[in-house]
């Protein structure tokens, strides 16, 4: 599901930036000994056309997606998600339709983004040879991200697939765009604290157990760069999804 900045007709399903709506009486999520996270996007559950999308998103509620932005610490500290210690520094919140909320204001130090209202569209993602799940179906035995001797590793069938999916973007669901290395890999290291190589199954089998949550693309109309131009991406396992256990997403970023 693609989101864009709608406009002034678009059925709006979220924002980016702005300011929060939580919880009467929840705290804004902080990253103990550096500070709270500024406050990225919010999506209407509700407002999504859900029949179209490839993850149990449920019906009903509202995701706030908060980031260590760098704002506080002029960009010192980073949010990797290799480094455990760091991984406070991206959250997921979910609220249910029924909770009372309260609009917050921007801590001290912390600028808020523009609100920019956002659209949803429905829209094909594709992804490549070195995703777990087309490995696994065309060249299982075949080392992880590399190519294989089959027609989708073609230079023709990539510049084909480079067509469709040729820039990033705002998402919900569907296949990750990935700048460099697949973000399902990316995760699955971290997972399993970069103690595996490439080529062991248990790398590729924990990969293939993560989906695309949201993806946050750089953004001029709400002054978003995320380092070179890159994107955030937030990724889940299906039966936390299903579960609502949204603190369990694992994040990561990229950028050219």
């Amino acid at each position: 599901m693609r989101l864009e900045v709608a406009t002034g007709c678009d059925d709006g399903v979220g924002r980016l930036g702005g300011l929060p709506s939580l919880q009467v009486g929840a705290e804004r999520p902080v990253w103990d000994g550096h500070g709270p996270l500024s406050f990225i996007a919010s999506i209407d559950c509700a407002r999504l056309p859900t029949a179209a999308l490839d993850i149990d998103l449920h019906a009903a509620g509202t995701l706030l997606v908060f980031y260590f932005d760098g704002q506080l610490d002029d960009g010192d500290a980073l949010v990797l998600a290799e480094d455990r210690e760091s991984r406070a520094g991206a959250r997921v919140l979910y609220m249910a339709a029924d909770e009372e909320v309260a609009e917050r204001g921007a801590p001290a130090g912390l600028e808020p983004y523009p609100a920019v209202p956002l659209a949803a569209r429905v829209e094909m993602t594709a992804t490549e040879h070195r995703h777990p799940s087309e490995r696994a179906v065309f060249a299982p035995d075949a080392p992880l991200g590399n190519r294989y001797d089959h027609p989708i590793c073609s230079q023709k069938f990539l510049d084909a697939l480079w067509e469709i999916e040729d820039e990033l973007r705002h998402q919900i669901g569907g296949h990750a765009h990935s700048v460099q290395n697949q973000v399902e890999i990316e995760i699955a290291e971290a997972v399993l604290n970069g103690e595996v190589s490439w080529d062991d199954p248990r790398l590729s089998e924990e990969a293939g157990g993560w989906v695309l949550l949201a993806q946050f693309d750089s953004e001029d109309a709400a002054a978003m760069m995320w380092g070179d131009a890159g994107a955030l991406y937030w990724l889940v396992r299906r039966e936390d999804l299903a579960q609502r256990r949204f603190e369990r997403a694992m994040f990561t970023w990229q950028c050219s």
